[in-house]
């Protein structure tokens, strides 16, 4: 399997409070990349955060040797032809160790840059988007013109880094998710709902892929916070301190932003804790070793393992045998909880470290004869 880190803002050990984040600095990022690096992990997320994700992975490049960056994209901030050759410029200059996370975001996100689309609207445009996107990176010259992207004779003019193409990823928990997600994507992602609720999206996404024949073309993936310590109780107890510094205004101002959001994964996990803050932290345990506390001061995915090594491995197996291939997984602080998955968890795991793994279709076409020519 593959497991990756998280590179992404805010950090800290209570980032939700300003006297609990800490400072993100250039070296910081790089600190925490090559901790990635030497850890074994088999890279990281660069989600959509405090930075321009694709200019800090850019940044990062010199500082890793195997370090696989996945990072986030919004399809309607910039044309898929750009968006190509960003790829296959970061995919050259990073030696393949690019893969490409396609989100779709929500409408109180997207309102901020100027976009103004319904949930199935945005779905739509990423069916079009990653019709000309898959295109592009095949090495085809393309003419598309949809209800949302119109492009005429777009080509690259590099080709991905060995002929290779990069991976796209992708989440959402709507069914027009899971249709763009069958039709289009290697990865796909879920936020950390039960193994239960887990399967269920596999199977429904595994079923409407075998419609476009890439049953066995698409993998699953699962994003989660982890709280691992040498005992039990000491997770709990690590957990608890957490909890202890969640005050109201912090949860107050993370629920005011998540409610009403059109966001179908982001209402499914507001539903893991309600909004309310339980005395008891045991009561936000929505599955064996599974907490959904973190969603309550942070939006997006807000679950957590939390045990022993073998309590944690014991539920990383579980939604191994439901069909997950790929663990993203953090911790607050991303540095210092980095080093203790590594050192816990990340021996006893499987973990695929090859800059193919997954890697797609190839180069083709007069796109490649005309590259070809062009470096000659």
């Amino acid at each position: 399997m593959e497991v990756l880190w998280y590179l992404t803002g805010p950090d800290g050990r209570y980032p939700w409070r300003a006297d609990g984040a800490r400072a993100l600095s250039y070296p910081y990022f790089q600190q925490l990349a090559r901790a990635v690096d030497h850890l074994g992990f088999t890279g990281a997320l660069l989600a959509t955060g405090t930075h321009d994700a694709w200019v800090q992975g850019a940044s990062l490049i010199p500082y890793t040797d195997q370090f696989q960056h996945l990072i986030a994209a919004h399809p309607p901030l910039l044309s898929p032809t750009l968006l190509g050759k960003m790829i296959t410029t970061f995919d050259q200059f990073s030696k393949g160790r690019l893969r490409v996370n396609i989100v779709n975001g929500d409408a109180k996100l997207m309102a901020q840059f100027g976009v103004h689309l319904s949930h199935d609207e945005r779905y739509a445009y990423t069916d079009e988007y990653l019709t000309v996107l898959r295109g592009l990176l095949r090495g085809e010259s393309v003419t598309f013109k949809g209800r949302h992207i119109h492009v005429v004779d777009a080509g690259l003019p590099l080709p991905p880094y060995g002929g290779r193409t990069p991976e796209l990823w992708f989440g959402g928990s709507s069914r027009a998710a899971h249709e763009v997600a069958a039709k289009h994507i290697d990865t796909y992602l879920s936020w950390g709902e039960t193994v239960e609720q887990a399967d269920s999206k596999i199977r429904e996404v595994r079923e409407l892929a075998r419609a476009h024949g890439r049953a066995d073309k698409i993998r699953f993936g699962i994003r989660l916070y982890v709280i691992v310590r040498p005992t039990e109780a000491e997770a709990w107890a690590a957990a608890q301190d957490l909890y202890d510094h969640m005050d109201d205004a912090a949860i107050a101002g993370a629920q005011a932003y998540v409610a009403g959001i059109d966001s179908v994964g982001q209402q499914r996990m507001s539903a893991l804790h309600g909004g309310k803050k339980p005395k008891d932290i045991r009561e936000l345990e929505i599955a064996p070793n599974l907490w959904s506390g973190i969603g309550l001061v942070r939006h997006g995915p807000g679950t957590a393992l939390i045990g022993s090594p073998s309590q944690v491995l014991a539920r990383i197996r579980e939604y191994r045998e439901a069909g997950i291939d790929v663990l993203i997984v953090s911790g607050m602080p991303l540095l210092e909880e980095a080093y203790r998955f590594a050192e816990l968890v990340l021996p006893h795991l499987p973990v695929d470290r090859r800059a193919d793994a997954g890697a797609t279709s190839a180069w083709t076409s007069e796109r490649d004869a005309g590259w070809r020519t062009q470096a000659s």
